[in-house]
């Protein structure tokens, strides 16, 4: 089966009320991991790039580990290019074979934001690809993206509507209380459905896309922590949480952070409790293992898109 854009599933997950899973990538573990869950599970998935896992990992690389997965498995896997900082970064993508490319215009002005969604939504559509947009600002650090808790703000529904009619947008990436990074709350999760509804209500065949939805697994960190590591008070969004999300109106999860400790978290027990070990493939291997387990974990419990490829 081909790469193939987010139109389909994202139609059935709204029909449907359940979550695709979206996976940062950032080299072959991460990917053979992501997609064989993927496929036990029988779940369509979308497998997310960011700007600096292309500097990191160069495009040529990742597309053909892409095409290796694809070939292996036989499920909907969608490639998307994840917070896309502007249109160059975003025709780069189309223009490699991306099915999916989001532009963060969130750090811009309304107008500004239409603007620069409506020129990346112009040339995407003309080459067969879809868009996914953001209005709202999500805290937090992730790759290049670094937004203060002053300067984080909610998503206004009405805004929305007008958005997403004014841009042609395909899925709109929403501000609830979400944040990026390890540490999404310091008192208790609270993220506000309220919101949600609104905008499902505005907006009830645009799929909803949350970002920033690490559950920031606490045995994860615990196991970092416990082998060397220095995460202390990491929080994130509680799974019962992401899965009223999926429930309620959101099509399209995020998940990067809590992959990047299942890797750093078994990377570290293995050199602490084997520290004669220098073969990559041993603490790779067990990294890459953690990982599967993850998203097995998501797209089975969480997301609830097991046996909807």
């Amino acid at each position: 089966m081909p790469l193939v854009t987010t139109k389909e599933m994202f139609e059935k997950s709204i029909k449907e009320h359940f979550a695709i899973g979206a996976f940062n990538i950032n080299n072959m573990e991460f990917i053979q991991a992501i997609t064989e869950a993927a496929d036990e599970a029988k779940s369509p998935v979308i497998l997310q790039v960011s700007s600096g896992a292309i500097k990191y990992a160069k495009m040529n690389y990742l597309i053909k580990m892409v095409e290796a997965a694809v070939k292996e498995t036989n499920i909907p896997i969608a490639l998307h290019l994840d917070h896309g900082p502007d249109f160059e970064t975003c025709k780069m993508c189309i223009d490699s074979g991306f099915t999916s490319v989001m532009i963060d215009g969130s750090k811009y002005d309304f107008e500004e934001n239409v603007a620069i969604t409506k020129k990346v939504v112009e040339y995407a559509h003309s080459k067969g690809v879809v868009v996914e947009a953001e209005l709202g600002k999500l805290a937090g650090v992730e790759d290049d993206v670094n937004v203060s808790e002053d300067d984080a703000r909610y998503t206004d529904p009405d805004q929305a509507k007008e958005f997403v009619e004014r841009t042609g947008c395909d899925s709109l990436a929403i501000a609830i209380g979400t944040s990026h990074g390890a540490y999404k709350f310091k008192g208790d999760a609270k993220l506000r459905f309220d919101i949600l509804a609104k905008i499902k209500e505005q907006l009830p065949d645009t799929p909803i896309v949350l970002h920033g939805a690490s559950s920031v697994v606490p045995e994860l960190v615990e196991m970092c922590n416990q082998n060397g590591g220095d995460i202390p008070g990491a929080k994130g969004c509680p799974d019962e949480m992401l899965k009223q999300a999926g429930e309620t109106g959101v099509s399209k999860i995020n998940v990067d952070t809590d992959l990047r400790l299942a890797m750093t978290a078994q990377v570290r027990r293995v050199f602490k409790e084997e520290p004669s070990v220098f073969d990559p493939r041993k603490y790779l291997g067990a990294a890459r293992d953690e990982i599967k387990k993850t998203v097995a974990h998501k797209i089975t419990d969480v997301f609830c898109s097991a046996n909807k490829a």
